[in-house]
């Protein structure tokens, strides 16, 4: 189970994420929207996978009508997901967001 704080925390440690309000809850940005709360304990997130996602496990992922335009945002019962789950998808979220991926440094091998 992950809480808000959670969240702020592993949102704020990807490169260039700023945190601001949005519909009056806390939401994570990277060029755009990439995270926020929905309601108490359900986070948004934008995936390209909503439908597999809510498919298989409706206990966790879904949508409502408002999201219904944006076929990208998915909404997750944070009470329901564990910390490494949350890693990846705010990750995913954050390159759809227009995040950069990390890239190793140059003269480096990988």
């Amino acid at each position: 189970m992950v809480t808000e704080d959670d969240v702020r925390r592993a949102a704020l440690e990807l490169p260039g994420v700023t945190e601001r309000s949005s519909w009056g809850q806390p939401a994570w940005f990277a060029r755009t929207l990439m995270a926020r709360i929905w309601e108490p304990g359900v986070l948004t997130v934008k995936t390209e996978e909503r439908e597999a996602l809510a498919g298989t496990e409706p206990g966790i992922y879904f949508w409502t009508p408002h999201h219904e335009r944006s076929p990208q945002l998915v909404l997750v019962r944070l009470d329901r997901i564990d910390a490494g789950l949350l890693g990846e998808l705010l990750q995913d979220s954050y390159l759809l967001a227009g995040g950069r991926p990390s890239r190793p440094h140059p003269g480096r091998s990988s």
